[in-house]
């Protein structure tokens, strides 16, 4: 039999508050830590912000102060799992070195999503972020490069996430209506597709608030442009994976939904944790978020008359997972480099009638300056004759994008078709 939260017993609610010494857990260190370990730390604070943000605004939406006081109940301890989580990134560990970290988790992520989803139009707005963010972590590869010297980048990713251009930033920026997707049917939805939807959403908006916050604290116009702009592309990605999921679902349902997904997590990670230590952590959080679905499920059957068990499947899908996706990502970039997004749909930007609205917003934002993160490119290829990359399984698959810092997307789309 597989695992289901609802027949298991966690810790009961009111023992779940921890102090502080419990919280202000000691930091893995940077330069000992496995790259996925660090990502599964990143991830699961995002999905931790997610839950806590969800429950916030649950509460604003509602006037049971019955309902408001068990939320604010759960929605504590899931406070202090987000502070537990976090807390487990070192002091010492640079913006930069977490910003490529952020990026390693967003390719990977999404690279296994897209590779283990069962929805085709899904996998395909998967791979196309995927190809977006893959590019992200090449232009802060260069900036580290330039910022902070050479080692950094292996020392974040290892090797096994290569560096090289995905889709060019520059040609990322859309018109706001075509980030929007078509939403999957609740009823009807494959429990998978469902929890794919709403971690690569928590994962995406932590990035995209992570940017934003950060961004400003630098000082060279260099760093600070980059950041702004893969800080509105982060926002195009918040946009498109959230339209993916049911509006029609209830407040309670989505509560119940959130703590399911948080279950589903620890309990995947847990299983591939390779720091005895923070294993521990995923498996202390999986059984409090035990009880968080029990509880979420109470609140459902006492305000909605819905048995949790008709909501969720009987047993947890199989794993997500962080590995390997270099021939993945090769794969995808050879076929879908040259893509956009018209509406719901996406085509290659040769398709693209030149009075377009994807034409005007390029030239809204990236017309008449230097576009910071092809200048990036340019300043590492001034400093040092070439840009950065970080390739282990041979030459780019697109020939535009081998040799050239950069490509306009229409040249890099002609040669794709070839």
């Amino acid at each position: 039999m597989g695992f289901n939260p609802l027949a298991e017993k966690g810790i009961p609610l009111e023992k779940q508050i921890r102090n502080w010494s419990e919280l202000n857990v000691q930091p893995f260190d940077k330069r000992e830590v496995h790259p996925y370990t660090r990502a599964r730390v990143i991830v699961m604070n995002g999905v931790e912000v997610e839950s806590v943000m969800f429950s916030h605004q649950f509460a604003r939406h509602t006037d049971d102060w019955a309902v408001k006081r068990q939320l604010a109940l759960v929605r504590r301890v899931d406070q202090q799992q987000q502070k537990a989580v976090n807390w487990l990134l070192p002091g010492d560990q640079s913006v930069l070195e977490t910003t490529l970290a952020y990026e390693q988790v967003a390719i990977d992520l999404t690279a296994w999503l897209a590779r283990t989803e069962p929805n085709p139009y899904l996998r395909q707005v998967l791979n196309f972020g995927l190809l977006e963010d893959f590019d992200h972590l090449y232009r802060y590869a260069n900036l580290i490069d330039l910022v902070e010297g050479p080692t950094r980048v292996h020392e974040i990713v290892g090797n096994l996430t290569e560096v090289m251009p995905g889709r060019p930033t520059v040609v990322e920026h859309r018109h706001p209506y075509d980030e929007v997707r078509r939403h999957f049917e609740t009823h009807t939805v494959d429990p998978l597709s469902r929890l794919h939807s709403m971690t690569i959403l928590a994962a995406e908006q932590q990035t995209m608030n992570f940017y934003m916050n950060v961004g400003p604290t630098y000082v060279p116009p260099l760093a600070r442009g980059l950041y702004l702009e893969i800080a509105e592309i982060e926002e195009q990605h918040v946009t498109q994976y959230e339209s993916l999921l049911d509006p029609l679902d209830s407040w309670f349902e989505r509560e119940l939904l959130h703590h399911y997904n948080e279950c589903y997590l620890y309990w995947s990670f847990m299983n591939d944790e390779v720091d005895p230590r923070i294993r521990k952590l995923w498996e202390l959080h999986l059984a409090m978020e035990i009880e968080h679905v029990r509880v979420a499920g109470e609140l459902l059957r006492r305000h909605q008359g819905t048995d949790p068990a008709e909501l969720l499947p009987a047993e947890l899908p199989a794993p997500t997972r962080f590995q390997e996706n270099k021939q993945y990502i090769r794969t995808v970039l050879a076929a879908e480099i040259d893509l956009t997004s018209v509406g719901l749909d996406f085509v290659p930007v040769t398709a693209l009638p030149t009075d377009a609205r994807y034409f005007k917003y390029q030239a809204a934002v990236n017309g008449g300056i230097e576009v910071p993160s092809e200048a990036v490119i340019d300043r590492h290829v001034e400093a040092f004759g070439d840009d950065f990359r970080l390739t282990t399984e041979g030459p780019h698959p697109i020939p535009a994008l081998r040799s050239r810092p950069h490509a306009d997307l229409e040249d890099v789309a002609d040669e794709a078709e070839e």
